[in-house]
């Protein structure tokens, strides 16, 4: 999958997407991260990419042209959804994770400030979405969340696809929580695993696990 991100601040990516199972996913190529900055795009004398909004009002909001040219730039590469991440969208679930892991191509738009031109939201953003009902400075946190949450449901990223599939809220098992995990020790300074998870017994785990589902 192809993921393109328009940001203020792409250097707040680059650790993130260094270490661990995405750094894994991008070098077996099972996953693609662009990153453009919104700035390179505006055409003033100063890269000015915000502006005082009319009507007054507290703030500032980045602007139509800067916006308007580098998603179209990054559409010429990326024919996908244009998803504004925003307070304001739809809330982020594991089912829109799954729904956006079956596509092909990604666009995320991290805004700043008080937000953006709203001819830019009218005209250009597909969805806008949500990662919990607070307010962050910027976009960029909530981009790393769906690009991690949808990233681990493509096929390879994981060791195990299960491990995907029987997460806290998939879709595909309709469950909410998680039974309790245990690993090695067994017997951790008198505290002790379960027996029937020792057991060996497949069927009475699957049992004991449906019981004790959080």
């Amino acid at each position: 999958m192809r993921f393109d991100i328009l940001t203020l601040f792409p250097t707040l990516f680059s650790s993130y997407f260094e270490d661990s199972i995405l750094k894994r996913a991008l070098g077996k190529k099972l996953i693609k991260i662009h990153l453009h900055n919104i700035r390179d795009f505006a055409k003033n004398k100063h890269h000015q990419v915000d502006n005082t909004p009319y009507g007054g009002g507290a703030g500032m909001l980045l602007m139509c042209q800067p916006l308007f040219d580098s998603i179209k730039h990054v559409k010429k590469h990326n024919r996908g959804p244009v998803i504004y991440l925003t307070p304001q969208g739809k809330k982020f679930t594991q089912a829109k994770a799954e729904k956006f892991a079956k596509l092909k191509q990604i666009i995320l738009l991290s805004g700043r400030y008080e937000g953006i031109d709203q001819r830019v939201r009218d005209t250009l953003v597909d969805q806008e979405i949500s990662i919990g009902d607070y307010v962050l400075t910027g976009g960029e946190l909530p981009a790393m969340i769906l690009i991690d949450a949808i990233s681990r449901l493509i096929p390879g990223v994981l060791g195990k696809i299960e491990s995907a599939q029987e997460d806290s809220f998939s879709q595909k098992l309709n469950r909410k929580k998680e039974y309790p995990h245990y690993t090695k020790p067994s017997n951790f300074r008198g505290l002790k695993v379960p027996e029937v998870l020792l057991s060996g017994n497949h069927q009475e785990i699957e049992k004991w696990r449906k019981k004790h589902l959080g």
